[in-house]
């Protein structure tokens, strides 16, 4: 799971701050709007990691599928010789749709990969590998206006290999509130409980802001970016996210070792819309701050500072 750092609390935070008169606008505007919220949230069956489309959108398609394969290429690691090269993909399908045709429900499936290519002292697996599966619901949050209540679980398996042991169970929890005071703006704010990490508890803090129909300020985890749309087809984007992944690997003769893989990156692409329902975008940038390392001080590997390239599909059936 990703898993987001002081930097982008601290561009939210601004960002709230700068934001704060749009809640005395949709207050003017409060008693002119006279769809209920049990009403907002039943009609739109979008609950996928995308707060934004909560009320404002209505799904046509409730079934996604999203990919995308991200290259690093070799680099020298520190404090030692050797040099490391990361592939990093990923697969996830999720269905959105209403239980007893009132309650808003979203599945999911993922599969992650981590390919490496390891020329340093430190034992390290080929690959890394990662399956969960994800339960959400997003409901209104009491009798409070234009509030509403997410919860999520991902009972998932992080791994080297496929035949997962159950020691590498994990079940990552989210819970978080989202306002949308008006069409343009969106805030969240929550915690993430990853039970069995080094780091159990985490925040959700993010706000989406939307000043006109071509920019976007999407500053919540996961993949914060800002966006400009040129035509229907092309957007431009800038981007960047800190992530940290624990598996569950074997070094050695020792079985059941957690492995941790950090990285930061940030970058620009473009983003091509072919229908309403495919798009796809390429983008290169910067990654920083990497490294492979052993949680009980097995071995550490610090990867140099490199570029990247990354291209994402998305599906909408």
């Amino acid at each position: 799971m990703a898993r987001k750092k002081d930097v982008i609390i601290l561009s939210i935070i601004a960002a709230f701050l700068f934001f704060t008169p749009l809640y005395a606008e949709s207050e003017e505007k409060e008693e002119s709007q006279a769809v209920s919220e049990t009403e907002a949230v039943t009609k739109n069956p979008e609950f996928r990691r995308k707060p934004e489309h909560l009320i404002t959108e209505e799904e046509e398609a409730p079934q996604n599928i999203y990919t995308y394969i991200r290259y690093m290429p070799e680099r020298k690691v520190k404090a030692q010789s050797g040099k490391v090269t990361l592939i990093d993909s990923d697969v996830e399908y999720s269905y959105a749709f209403k239980a007893f045709e009132e309650l808003p429900v979203g599945l999911s499936l993922d599969q992650r990969y981590i390919g490496i290519k390891n020329s340093t002292a430190v034992e390290l697996p080929a690959h890394l590998v990662g399956l969960s599966t994800g339960l959400e619901t997003t409901l209104p949050f009491f009798n409070f206006n234009k509030t509403y209540f997410r919860v999520a679980v991902y009972p998932s398996f992080y791994g080297d290999d496929w035949s997962f042991p159950s020691s590498s169970f994990r079940m990552p929890v989210h819970t978080f509130l989202i306002y949308q005071p008006n069409e343009k703006a969106t805030f969240v704010l929550g915690v993430a409980v990853y039970p069995g990490y080094e780091d159990v508890v985490w925040p959700i803090v993010g706000v989406i802001y939307k000043p006109n129909d071509r920019l976007t300020f999407n500053l919540i985890p996961k993949e914060p970016n800002i966006s400009y749309m040129l035509s229907d087809r092309i957007t431009l984007f800038a981007e960047g996210d800190i992530t940290l992944n624990e598996f569950e690997v074997t070094k050695d003769d020792l079985k059941n070792v957690v492995l941790q893989y950090k990285e930061t990156h940030a970058g620009a692409g473009i983003k091509y819309r072919f229908n309403k329902f495919i798009y796809s975008s390429f983008s290169v940038g910067g990654i920083f701050n990497r490294s492979l390392k052993y949680r009980d001080s097995l071995g550490k590997v610090d990867i140099k500072s490199g570029l990247y390239t990354e291209f994402r599909l998305e599906i909408k059936i």
